[in-house]
């Protein structure tokens, strides 16, 4: 899963995942949190267009 957060912070934060990773504890935590539940909810949004066709 770490994989997929780095790749979305390069992609969609415009951020490297050297900078996401040097964030204090907490804030990191928090971002990786958000991002996983970003994915989880696109995932979700991706899988009820697909069974509306």
């Amino acid at each position: 899963m770490m994989a997929i957060v780095c790749h979305y912070a390069l992609h969609k934060l415009h951020k490297l995942p050297s900078e996401i990773m040097d964030l204090p504890d907490r804030e990191r935590a928090f971002i990786i949190a958000s991002i996983r539940q970003k994915v989880e909810d696109d995932r979700k949004e991706l899988n009820k267009a697909k069974s509306r066709r």
